[in-house]
């Protein structure tokens, strides 16, 4: 049987309004006071229509997040971040999955789904800033990563040449005077574009090399892309004592070519990821990594579309997230 607001203002001894404030998380409840309704709550087992009560504000409870590439291990653990932010706030999240595709991405920020949600988080690869201008839709976008937009919209992101530079530094503290990047992109592609900018800043600031023979382009980002990328920098005849890539899928490629052909890491070859996924803290040889706080990328995404919602938020933000470089074997060696 289902237990209402009735049943537990009857157990607290206290109106229907007040449970209803204890439950709507109301400021001006007395400590006291939600302590007591919260124990009659816990007691009858109350839980509340989350439906209902986003109704009565005209809401659907619902945040859409549309992002590139779900195999993607960052992207997977970034949506856990987003669908525990909501879940705290009594929203659900509905997972749209574009493959880094301007069309597929249009058709997202123009709210094909407005209907059923109450605001949007947009991860875009090939969106552009025209593709933007005459949105009609009214439902609330945030935009996370590297893609710049001058548009009013929030924009989510941690400082990639920064993060790039430190992970470069880091290598250079180490000794370490040939640090290759595998994983410049081929085609646009901003993050990519930032991250080798960071290396090369750095190299550049200590007076080491540069030259094109120490960048692999890539057309994707996965394994694969790092293995045929380290692979073909030493086909070459270079034999960096470095390797920064562009994110931790393809350092795993990369350290599994090295392993190959038996160059060791870091003995010989020194390697460091970008995202910090799971995947690469449990390796034969665990992953040096730039670490996103994800966490906060996704309560801050969350938090910004629910500021939108409420009005709380007039101009439109410019959001850093913090991050930070994880050491660990893949530079380190083992302790």
């Amino acid at each position: 049987m289902r237990v209402s607001l009735k049943d537990v203002a009857a157990h607290a001894g206290v109106s229907i309004k007040t449970v209803s404030n204890v439950v709507n998380n109301y400021q001006h409840v007395t400590p006291a006071m939600r302590e007591r309704v919260q124990r009659s709550i816990d007691a009858l087992g109350y839980r509340p229509n989350l439906a209902a009560r986003h109704l009565r504000k005209g809401r659907t409870g619902i945040i859409a997040l549309a992002l590139p590439e779900l195999g993607n291990p960052y992207f997977a653990e970034l949506a856990a971040a987003v669908i525990d932010a909501a879940a705290a706030q009594d929203y659900i999240v509905l997972l749209d999955h574009t493959g880094g595709r301007r069309e597929q991405e249009v058709l997202v920020s123009q709210g094909f789904r407005a209907r059923v949600i109450d605001g949007l988080i947009l991860s875009p690869i090939e969106l552009e800033t025209e593709d933007l201008h005459d949105r009609a839709e009214q439902v609330p976008l945030v935009l996370l990563g590297e893609r710049e937009y001058d548009l009013p919209y929030d924009h989510i992101a941690i400082d990639n040449v920064a993060a790039a530079r430190a992970a470069v530094r880091h290598l250079m503290g180490l000794g370490r005077r040939e640090v290759a990047f595998i994983g410049a992109r081929r085609g646009r592609s901003e993050p990519a574009q930032l991250r080798v900018r960071g290396w090369r800043e750095e190299l550049t600031a200590a007076g080491l090399p540069t030259d094109d023979g120490l960048v692999a382009a890539t057309d994707g980002w996965g394994h694969a892309d790092g293995a045929a990328a380290m692979t073909r920098i030493l086909e070459t005849g270079r034999r960096p004592d470095a390797v920064f890539a562009y994110n931790d899928p393809m350092a795993i490629g990369a350290m599994r070519v090295l392993h190959a052909r038996g160059l060791r890491v870091p003995e010989d070859i020194a390697v460091v990821g970008f995202d910090d996924v799971v995947e690469g803290r449990f390796g034969a040889v665990t992953l040096t990594s730039v670490s996103p706080d994800k966490e906060a990328i996704g309560r801050l995404a969350v938090e910004s579309v629910l500021a939108r919602l409420g009005g709380e938020a007039p101009d439109p933000r410019r959001i850093r997230a913090d991050y930070r470089l994880v050491e660990r074997e893949s530079t380190l060696g083992r302790r």
